[in-house]
């Protein structure tokens, strides 16, 4: 059996999201990060970088949510989670990895800034660029969806669509400023959370939609 470690609305929310969207037979291992499980030896014995999400298969762990989630795809592909056209699903995959290099690492600017600077000066320095950053960058996705995209993908739903609402969710938390300058993005959220498996999956993490 597949299990899937997670933290509750950690971004491992993508993996949770696309498995429950399968057929796959797996167990939600549910990780207290503020508490620290991620650093406990036992984790870290699946996981050596200490976060999460990781996926151990039958082949072995998994990490990082780009190769996570097309793993998913590929790996249940009766699910149709990725694009059956090698450009359109390389074009899906090109948007996971912005997420992850670009999206990801912005936020962290606001929730891990001890990686960037000791001082409370920095860090609030850091923290108060953030929301002005986002807005920039997130301009490419709120272009990604225009002419009535429903999905990252267009009409097809991929795994770049829950991983895509982690992030849109995060747009509300403190510090980051909100959504109301992107009525495109808070519409794919609204769609995300009329779908059964990621009702199923905010139920099993302790999370309200938003």
């Amino acid at each position: 059996m597949l299990k899937l470690f997670y933290g509750s609305n950690a971004c491992s929310l993508a993996a949770h999201i696309a498995l429950a969207e399968t057929a796959a037979d797996y167990e939600a291992v549910r990780l207290d990060l503020k508490a620290g499980d991620q650093r406990k030896p036992e984790y870290l014995a699946v996981n050596p970088k200490g976060r999460v999400p990781a996926l151990v298969t039958d082949h072995g762990p998994l990490t990082e949510n780009p190769a996570i989630l097309n793993w998913i795809a590929e790996t249940f592909p009766e699910a149709h989670l990725k694009p059956d056209d090698f450009f359109a699903y390389s074009q899906m995959q090109s948007f996971n990895l912005y997420l992850a290099s670009t999206i990801h690492v912005t936020f962290a600017h606001v929730f891990r800034t001890e990686r960037w600077a000791d001082s409370e000066a920095a860090r609030a320095e850091i923290r108060a660029k953030v929301p002005s950053s986002l807005a920039t960058l997130w301009t490419l996705i709120e272009d990604r969806l225009r002419d009535g995209r429903p999905w990252v993908c267009g009409e097809q739903y991929t795994v770049a669509d829950p991983y895509l609402y982690i992030f849109a969710r995060w747009l509300e938390r403190d510090g980051i400023g909100g959504s109301h300058h992107l009525p495109l993005t808070r519409a794919h959220r609204a769609r995300m959370q009329e779908r059964p498996a990621v009702k199923k999956v905010l139920a099993e993490e302790g999370l309200a939609p938003v």
